[in-house]
């Protein structure tokens, strides 16, 4: 076959790959990017009550109980099956009772609060570590560069996180990434980077804009002393894309002949002409070159460059397909692997052979052994459906041994978890009980909250119907647990939904926290963080700056400090995400969550 029909064809898949989605995550299953059309949910709010309530309180307290309002701080003792408080203020019209005598509740990840951070996004702790591997912003409206969040930043924000209530926090993959960039959006009209942690290059390193090993070390022993679980999200069904710097970095791939003219010295600081975008820079390259046997090699990865195989349709066969055209690990592969060339001259790896190992058995160890070394305490695993499920048994199984050994090796660290946990994000899964609970997984990511708790914000008591069914699902025959969320780096930032309004952003607090199951808030849900620059590609707005300046002003407080009350809240009684859900009655609406010997009633009065 001639080279020139196969390269115009990887060109051209390629340059749809990232007009469709820019590739980071998966995107090509996540919901659409969000429309203009975002307000038209937000009207219809009851008025919260602020008059005082008389509250019915089941079974949860009997009579002679005292009881707390932990908003307020006032209490009541229960007479004849009932309390009668008053909501404070700044309630929204809840009362959130408690024993006041409540004895201490012990972790369970069902009743969690995990808040999502996009490191590179999130606290600049560092500035000394923002342009490495000749990155550089791009001096417009830096929508897919590297901003200079870091491990560092995280950690100083710990205390932040603990007065929100947070228990465990989800990091974006914190491997070195590509060192060059991709054209991004559907028109190519920023240069789009791995800030986000999705376009692997070394699973052993840390990327150099994140930080040092010591850095995410003390990010974990600092987490755990504050009783916060570290959830690190992981990619086993790809690697990043070869870029023209990568290409010439690792001497990978090849050009056209004559064309290295073409290109700076620097091929990363290629820029296109006028009439160009930046996905012109694959006209430039020999997708067919014998020079790829020097990057992941055809034992690795599908491609469709060089000689190696070309991925299926990823509609077609979820395992063996192709995401966004991104190169497909071959995890489902018995054969016995050498480790990839450009890792054998990559001069700061971790990576080493393995004897008699296949392509499965080195994505499993690189990604264990930040469990091992460091006490890592979970993985959220990204595009789990694309992996096959016995990649995703033995990475449990190996997590929890890694597990066992840093707790056998770090007798004294304050590492709370004692059971590795995995969480699985599967598009478009809802609240069921699905085979990958038979695959080492412990949670699914459910999708439909995000729409449904628009009701919720509106109206809390809209929120009941949800609530039962999804308690009664989580609490069947065969119990299981999901992990909700409003606001994702894939979907939509509900800020957005509720066209930037604070009385909504403030409530939905109560919709997403009260939520059955794990609650995952993402960074800038409790502080109103607006959407940003997103180009031609609608998820890159979703990944915006965290909003430190309205925090520290005070512009957010008022929805921030409803948002630390009720995660406190729901900290304090892990029953509230564990426990069955029962509704007590409907004016004023009262429901009681009961899990063990934590009980806690919450009550919603509106005019």
């Amino acid at each position: 076959m001639s080279q020139t029909p196969k390269n115009l064809r990887f060109t051209a898949s390629l340059v749809t790959c990232l007009s469709l989605a820019g590739c980071a995550g998966g995107q090509l299953e996540t919901a659409a990017p969000p429309s203009d059309n975002r307000a038209a949910s937000t009207g219809g709010m009851c008025i919260a009550t602020q008059a005082e309530m008389t509250v019915t309180v089941g079974n949860a307290f009997k009579n002679g109980d005292w009881v707390r309002d932990y908003y307020s701080g006032n209490k009541a003792q229960v007479t004849n099956g009932q309390v009668t408080l008053t909501p404070a203020p700044d309630a929204e019209g809840l009362l959130l009772l408690e024993a006041v005598d409540a004895p201490e509740q012990s972790f369970t990840w069902a009743g969690a609060t995990v808040y999502f951070t996009v490191t590179d996004r999130f606290a600049n702790g560092r500035t000394d570590n923002d342009q490495n591997y000749g990155r550089k912003p791009d001096g417009k409206d830096e929508i897919g560069t590297f901003h200079g969040g870091d491990f560092a930043g995280l950690t100083e924000k710990l205390d932040y996180l603990e007065d929100l209530g947070v228990n465990a926090v989800w990091v974006t993959p914190p491997f070195e990434q590509i060192h060059g960039w991709v054209g991004g959006g559907d028109r190519g009209d920023f240069q789009h980077y791995g800030y986000h942690g999705y376009y692997a290059l070394d699973f052993t390193r840390p990327d150099a804009n994140f930080g040092t090993r010591e850095e995410f070390r003390t990010l974990v022993d600092e987490a755990h002393a504050r009783g916060i679980r570290v959830v690190m999200d992981v990619v086993m069904n790809h690697p990043g894309y070869a870029t023209l710097q990568d290409m010439q970095t690792f001497n990978v791939g090849g050009l056209r002949e004559g064309f290295e003219k073409h290109l700076p010295e620097r091929w990363g600081d290629w820029q296109p002409e006028s009439w160009e975008d930046f996905h012109a820079y694959h006209a430039l390259i020999d997708y067919d070159h014998s020079g790829w046997a020097n990057w992941w090699g055809k034992d690795w990865v599908r491609a469709g460059i060089g000689d190696y195989d070309t991925p299926p349709n990823a509609s077609i066969d979820p395992v063996r397909g192709s995401l966004a055209f991104l190169p497909d690990f071959k995890t489902e592969s018995d054969k016995t692997v050498d480790l990839p060339a450009f890792l054998q001259n990559k001069e700061n790896t971790r990576a080493t052979r393995l004897e008699g190992a296949t392509v499965r058995d080195y994505l499993v160890t690189w990604l264990t052994d930040w469990v091992r070394e460091f006490g890592v305490d979970g993985f959220r695993v990204d595009t789990a459906k694309h992996v096959e499920p016995e990649a995703w048994k033995q990475l449990k199984s190996e997590a929890q041994d890694a597990l066992d050994s840093y707790r056998a090796n770090n007798p004294s660290q304050p590492l709370p978890a004692e059971e590795f946990w995995m969480v699985a994000e599967v598009f478009p899964h809802t609240v069921t009980r699905s085979s990958y609970f038979d695959a080492g997984f412990d949670a699914v990511i459910n999708f439909d909250l995000q729409e449904e708790a628009q009701a919720g914000a509106a109206c809390l008591p809209a929120m009941d119907s949800i609530y039962r069914e999804y308690s009664d699902k989580m609490h069947g025959n065969n119990p299981f647990n999901v992990m909700s969320y409003i606001s994702s780096h894939d979907t939509q930032l509900f800020s957005r939904i509720a066209d930037n309004k604070p009385a909504m952003q403030k409530r939905v607090a109560a919709a997403l926290l009260f939520t059955p199951g794990t609650s995952q808030i993402f960074y800038g849900d409790e502080s109103g963080r607006q959407f940003g620059p997103t180009g031609s590609d609608g998820h890159q707005g979703t990944r915006s700056d965290m909003n430190w300046a309205d925090i520290e002003n005070g512009t957010a407080e008022p929805v921030l400090a409803h948002w630390k009350k009720l995660g406190q809240f729901r900290a304090r009684h892990p029953a509230i995400g564990a426990g069955e859900h029962t509704q007590l009655s409907t004016e004023p609406y009262v429901f009681s969550r009961i899990h063990g010997d934590d009980r806690v009633v919450i009550a919603f009065g509106k005019e």
